[in-house]
């Protein structure tokens, strides 16, 4: 199959396929004898496990690491399991992150009345003040 539906049934761009594989984190495709790149199965593997980690927050450099890791005829499960390790705090830093903010806004939700709309009328207050003095100064 060609990279267009090698894209279609990936749901990854053409252009970030090439890229991929540019960089490695696919192996280089096969071509037929006029040079179109000719996808199989294992491929469509690669891309859409590439696919799968990216999703899952996981950097370029990192991404590459780990599929060097894998690709080796050596034993690197540890390594690829503390990878692996490392992308999941970050991750649940980032929902937490979240999750804080969510809670904020629902407080500032809850308490509206008494906390948002005397915060916002006195910023009003204080920019109304500020466009005053501004025009007694011209």
């Amino acid at each position: 199959m060609n990279i267009k539906e090698a894209s279609e049934i990936t749901k990854v761009s053409a252009d970030t396929i090439r890229y991929y594989e540019k960089i490695g984190l696919i192996p280089a495709i096969n071509r037929t004898e006029s040079g179109i790149r000719d996808f199989d199965e294992r491929i469509i593997g690669r891309v859409n496990f590439v696919k799968q980690m990216r999703s899952a927050g996981m950097s370029i450099q990192n991404l590459q690491q780990y599929m060097q890791l894998a690709d080796s005829n050596e034993d690197h499960i540890q390594e690829q399991k503390e990878l692996l390790q490392d992308q999941l705090l970050v991750m649940e830093e980032k929902r937490d992150d979240l999750q804080a903010a969510i809670n904020h806004l629902t407080w500032k939700l809850d308490h509206y009345e008494d906390h948002m709309a005397k915060a916002e009328a006195e910023l009003s207050r204080l920019e109304k003040q500020n466009k005053k003095s501004k025009r007694s100064f011209s």
